[in-house]
């Protein structure tokens, strides 16, 4: 298993836009996902419900403010 890579905002920001990756903010509450979601993020709820259906080749990047 490899160590998580810290990217820059700008690095993630692009990825996400072109589509090689999937942008997941790391919170459970809804409340603190609505206040700190960035544009394209899912939540984490969405994450999972989605993981076992996801294409192992996507790069996700998790954030949390």
């Amino acid at each position: 298993m490899e160590e998580p890579v810290r990217i820059s905002p700008t690095e993630a920001r692009e990825k996400t836009k072109e589509g090689s990756a999937l942008l997941v903010c790391a919170y459970d509450d809804k409340n603190k996902f609505e206040a700190n979601h960035l544009e394209g993020a899912i939540a984490l709820s969405d994450f999972r419900a989605r993981l076992a259906s996801m294409p192992t080749d996507q790069e996700i990047i998790f954030y949390c403010a």
